[in-house]
């Protein structure tokens, strides 16, 4: 079944002093919504950030990982090692995993084939530059990304799949995408889900927005039918913009 979700990716940002003082400032917070929450703090952090949080309903997840179990892959972390500090869901195919690293959807592919593989779930983000929105080729982009790396599953492997769209050309560019231009993609993304593996799959997906989402817009763009929570950049670095976000279903 579809959920309301609401992810913060936290980047390289906060040593462990102030992933601490985060961490104490978000279980101040009071949810009035029923999205399911997460945070995801740098990997130095994550099994502190686990244990802190584990009596809290906010998840901890991974920025990343490798697609191998191990080897000679110096500073990788596998997915295993993730399960090992209590990680059960990470983030795969960030826009800037993809621009800084040359992430490719054929590496991606392997990186969703070993989280599923290793029981994870998989948060899986994918998004057009501004050169593809200028040019119109938007959907041809985002089409193709989600099938290069996704389409050569089984239908099942979906119920462990969040997807979230990033416009790549709307992060820090003075462009801004407006709550109808999210829907339209959430809508395209899901009837492309839909020609490939149905409906019912394609319903029960949850599409997240990751286009700087904040506190004064969060509730106009999650009302939109196929938009069905946010990845958090900036903006979940404070625990009250977090909670205002999370709070606005």
């Amino acid at each position: 079944m579809r959920k309301n979700i609401v992810a913060g990716n936290w980047k390289m940002n906060n040593d462990l002093a102030q992933t601490e003082g985060l961490l104490t400032d978000l279980q101040k917070q009071t949810q009035t919504s029923d999205a399911e929450v997460m945070v995801a703090p740098s990997f130095t952090s994550l099994w502190h950030s686990f244990q802190s949080l584990r009596t809290s309903d906010i998840e901890v997840i991974a920025q990343n990982m490798h697609f191998a179990e191990n080897g000679a892959y110096t500073g990788e972390v596998s997915a295993s090692m993730l399960k090992s500090v209590g990680i059960q869901t990470v983030i795969l195919g960030h826009s800037e995993r993809r621009a800084y690293f040359n992430e490719t959807d054929a590496t991606l592919a392997k990186k969703v084939d070993a989280a599923l593989a290793n029981n994870m779930r998989v948060i899986f983000c994918f998004g057009e530059e501004l050169e593809d929105r200028k040019s119109g080729n938007e959907e041809t982009v985002v089409g193709n990304q989600i099938s290069n790396a996704l389409f050569h599953l089984d239908a099942s492997a979906f119920k462990n799949i969040v997807l979230a769209y990033e416009p790549v050309w709307a992060i820090g560019t003075g462009e801004t995408a407006s709550p109808e231009q999210a829907q339209d993609m959430h809508a395209f993304i899901r009837k492309t889900l839909a020609d490939k593996y149905g409906n019912d799959v394609a319903n029960d997906v949850s599409i997240l927005y990751g286009g700087s989402v904040k506190p004064n817009n969060a509730k106009e763009i999650f009302s939109k039918p196929d938009v069905d929570g946010g990845l958090i950049g900036g903006a979940s670095l404070k625990a009250e913009d977090f909670f205002a976000i999370v709070n606005a279903f």
